[in-house]
C-alpha cells in the first residue's frame, strides 16, 4: 500500500456518489476525495428527479448537505467528465475514480405508436417540471385526457403535477416558467395504467395517500381492474406497505359517484398493458389490453381490448443510466459492468475504477438500498487499496494538478461554496415572493452566481 495519502475522485453528486464519499471518508484510507458533478448544483435526482411538492426532498437534502459541509469532501460542480477531462485523463490524477452518475433518462416502451410527437418519458418531463438547466424551457400541455404508463412513485409525481392546479404548486420551489405553462394545461384526466393487480403495483403508502389530498382532484379506482390470486394474497400478508396500498385503493373503489365533484380526475386502471398509441399523425387514442393474474402474482394477456381516448401519453416504465465516455457499459442492461463495485471491461477488472448507485445495479432501490450498494463499492476499493494495486497513471497529485488544468481550459467549475452562495440566492428569490425557494433554471445564471460574478440575473 502506498505511504502517500489517496487521491479518490468521484463522477457524480448525487446521492449515490455522495453516500459513497462519506462512507470511503470514515474509513481507515488516508484519501482526500474530490467529487464531481456536470452540473453546478449538487444533489442529482434529489433536485431534478422528485416533484416539487414532495414532502421528503428537504429531510433527504438535509442528510446531503450535512455530510459535504463538513468540508472533508471537496465539490466541483459544472465539471463534466468525458467533455472537460476524459476519464483517462482523471486517472492520471486520481488513484481510484468511482462512478456514480446515476440514471436520468427513460427506459423504451416498445409499441407500435410510440414514436408519435404526443409520447413523452416521464424523465424528461420531470426534469423540465423540475428546472435542469439542460431542458427546454417550454413543454407542450395541450391534452385534456392523458394517459401515464406505469405503476411507480414516477407516474404518480407525474400524474400529481398534471392534475394539480397550478396554486397548489406555487407554495413549493417550482420555477417560474414551469408554473406558466402548467397553467395554459387545459388537462381533466390522468389515466394512470399498469399492467399487474392492485397487489404489485409499486406506488409507497405515503405517496399513494398524498394523491387523495389534492384539492379539487379525484382519484377514481375501477372495481373491474381489482383481482388478487395466491401470489397477491401472499404478498399483501408478507408486506405491510403493500397491505397499505392495497387498502387505500380499496377505498377509493368503494367512493360514492355523487362524491366525486372534482374538475380534474386522476384514474388509476389495473391489469391493463399498453398494446398500441392509436392516432397517425398525432396522438389520439391509447389500446390497452386486459390482463389476467396467473396464480404467484404475474400476468398474461387476454385479447380483450379497450380503448381510451387521449391526446398524451407519458411512459413511466423505469430510467435508464447512460453511458460514460471511457467506462465499459452494458447495452442491454444500461449499467456499468462490475463486480461488486469493481468495474470490469471484458470480464476482466479495471484497476482503480469503481461504480456505485443506479449506474452499478439498474435504477432499483431507495437510499437505503444506495448506502449498502456504496458500502460493498468502498469495501472493495478499501480492500484493493491495502493490497497495494491502486496508482494514478500519471502523477496522482488529485485537485492540485487536475483544477490547473481545467482552468486552462477554461472550465468554469464551481465548489461548495459557491453552491452556498446559489442556495442563498434562491431562498433571497423565494423569500420575496412568500416561498420558500424559487430554483434557478439558466445554466449561465447558476454558475454566475456560484462563481460569484456578474449576471444579467436570468431566472430561465
Amino acid at each position: 500500500m502506498t505511504e502517500r495519502q489517496l487521491n479518490v475522485a468521484v463522477i457524480g453528486a448525487g446521492p449515490a456518489g455522495i453516500y459513497a464519499s462519506d462512507i470511503l471518508s470514515k474509513s481507515k484510507l488516508d484519501v482526500a476525495i474530490d467529487l464531481f458533478e456536470r452540473l453546478p448544483a449538487p444533489y442529482g435526482l434529489v433536485r431534478y428527479g422528485v416533484a416539487p411538492d414532495h414532502p421528503r426532498i428537504k429531510a433527504i437534502i438535509t442528510a446531503l448537505y450535512n455530510i459535504l459541509k463538513r468540508g472533508d469532501i471537496k465539490l466541483h460542480g459544472n465539471v463534466n467528465i468525458g467533455t472537460d477531462v476524459t476519464l483517462q485523463e482523471l486517472h492520471q490524477y486520481y488513484d481510484a475514480v468511482i462512478i456514480s452518475t446515476g440514471a436520468d433518462r427513460d427506459a423504451p416502451l416498445e409499441i407500435p405508436g410510440v414514436d408519435l410527437p404526443e409520447c413523452y418519458g416521464a424523465a424528461d418531463f420531470v426534469s423540465w417540471y423540475d428546472g435542469h438547466p439542460d431542458y427546454p424551457r417550454t413543454w407542450p400541455l395541450k391534452a385534456k385526457e392523458i394517459a401515464v404508463i406505469g405503476v411507480g412513485n414516477v407516474a404518480l409525481d407525474v400524474a400529481r403535477v398534471l392534475a394539480k392546479h397550478p396554486d397548489d404548486l406555487h407554495p413549493t420551489e417550482i420555477p417560474a416558467n414551469v408554473e406558466a405553462g402548467l397553467r395554459e394545461s387545459p388537462v381533466t384526466d390522468v389515466h394512470i395504467f399498469g399492467r399487474r393487480g392492485p397487489a404489485q403495483v409499486k406506488f409507497t403508502p405515503m405517496e399513494l395517500r398524498e394523491l387523495g389530498h389534492v384539492p379539487d382532484v379525484d382519484v377514481v379506482v375501477y372495481p373491474e381492474d381489482f383481482d388478487y390470486d395466491d401470489g397477491s394474497e401472499a404478498a399483501i400478508a408478507s408486506s405491510k406497505m403493500t397491505k397499505q396500498v392495497t387498502e387505500q385503493l380499496t377505498n377509493w373503489v368503494f367512493q360514492e359517484p355523487e362524491d366525486l365533484t372534482a374538475s380534474r380526475r386522476i384514474h388509476i386502471h389495473m391489469l391493463q398493458q399498453p398494446a398500441e398509441v392509436l392516432g397517425s399523425e398525432h396522438v389520439e387514442g391509447i389500446r390497452m389490453e386486459r390482463t389476467e393474474l396467473q396464480g404467484d402474482g404475474s400476468v398474461r394477456g387476454t385479447g380483450e381490448f379497450i380503448d381510451y381516448p387521449v391526446q398524451a401519453v407519458y411512459r413511466a416504465v423505469g430510467y435508464a443510466s447512460q453511458p460514460l465516455e471511457g467506462a465499459p457499459f452494458n447495452e442491454n442492461r444500461h449499467v456499468i459492468p462490475n463486480e461488486a463495485g469493481r468495474v470490469q471491461r471484458d470480464g476482466k477488472v479495471v484497476d482503480g475504477l469503481y461504480a456505485t448507485g443506479w449506474i452499478k445495479r439498474g435504477p432499483i432501490g431507495l437510499i437505503g438500498s444506495t448506502k449498502s450498494d456504496a458500502q460493498e463499492t468502498i469495501a472493495n476499493l478499501v480492500e484493493d487499496a491495502e493490497a497495494g494495486i491502486l496508482e494514478a497513471t500519471g502523477p496522482g497529485t488529485g485537485a492540485d494538478g487536475l483544477l490547473p488544468l481545467l482552468e486552462k481550459r477554461g472550465v468554469r467549475y464551481t465548489s461548495w461554496h459557491g453552491w452556498e452562495l446559489l442556495e442563498a440566492y434562491e431562498m433571497a428569490l423565494g423569500k420575496a415572493e412568500g416561498r420558500e425557494r424559487v430554483k434557478v433554471v439558466e445554466r449561465e445564471t447558476m454558475t454566475a452566481v456560484s462563481r460569484d460574478e456578474p449576471h444579467d440575473g436570468k431566472l430561465y
